[in-house]
């Protein structure tokens, strides 16, 4: 990756990686005038993905404009506002028949409230529905969600019980409405020390989890995950390392 600094843009960042034989490139260009964002992608199939913000045209509003070129369905406009006690983003395909996308929340440190819609114009039908209620204290988060078009419901619960160690507790119950089935999920995390962290989790259905994760630099780390059905032990376990890098 390379990244260069000019007057006119940004910055203008080119990316490649190779695929078995084939080499995939793209260079991304980001242009700023006071309040206004461009951001210009090519890859390498010649695709221009194209997306202009403008920031605050009037107090909490925020404006996004998103197109690809050749897609000539792909153009989006996006609404955000945000306020001291609620936020809300709308979307609309610039289509003859668009997809209508509408999120919204309301509450303050305690207490609050959200829902998630998408219509589709074409058909009349609502493709998403999804609401949730979440209650927060400084050292537990408890939320109800709704999702699928009210076929799951969820609760969850987590507790920090100790902030010097970073030791939780959390339990996830979900139920199906159509299959009628239910899933308990109970986890728990530990820091060891202040860059070395646990984390587990086990559900009814006897899949069990485990991770341990180490920042070794500041915002770079190194993680190390399992994975196990107790039902089947001899299946193979999954085991997974993970690394992040940060600049």
């Amino acid at each position: 990756m390379f990244t260069e600094q000019h007057s006119c843009f940004k910055a203008i960042t080119s990316t490649g990686t190779k695929k078995g034989e084939l080499i995939l490139a793209d260079v991304t260009a980001q242009l700023k005038n006071k309040n206004i964002t461009t951001d210009i992608k090519v890859d390498t199939n010649s695709n221009l993905f194209t997306t202009i913000t403008v920031d605050e045209p009037a107090p909490g509003l925020k404006t996004i404009f998103s197109f690809i070129v050749p897609d000539q369905r792909s153009g989006k406009v996006e609404l955000q506002y945000l306020h001291e006690y609620a936020g809300i983003s709308t979307s609309i395909g610039l289509t003859a028949n668009p997809i209508v996308n509408f999120s919204g929340v309301v509450g303050n440190n305690l207490v609050s409230l959200g829902s998630d819609l998408s219509f589709d114009t074409a058909t009349g039908n609502f493709t998403k529905c999804n609401a949730g209620l979440s209650f927060s204290k400084a050292d537990l988060i408890a939320s109800l969600l709704l999702n699928d078009k009210g076929d799951t419901l969820s609760a969850s619960y987590y507790h920090t019980v100790s902030p010097l160690t970073n030791t939780a507790v959390g339990a996830e119950l979900t139920h199906s409405f159509s299959s009628n089935e239910n899933t308990l999920t109970m986890g728990t995390q530990h820091a060891l020390d202040p860059l070395t962290t646990v984390k587990a989790r086990v559900n009814n259905y006897g899949k069990a989890s485990a991770l341990i994760q180490h920042e070794w630099r500041p915002k770079s780390l190194f993680t190390i995950s399992g994975e196990v059905d107790t039902r089947a032990i001899e299946k193979s376990a999954k085991i997974g390392l993970a690394v992040a890098l940060k600049p």
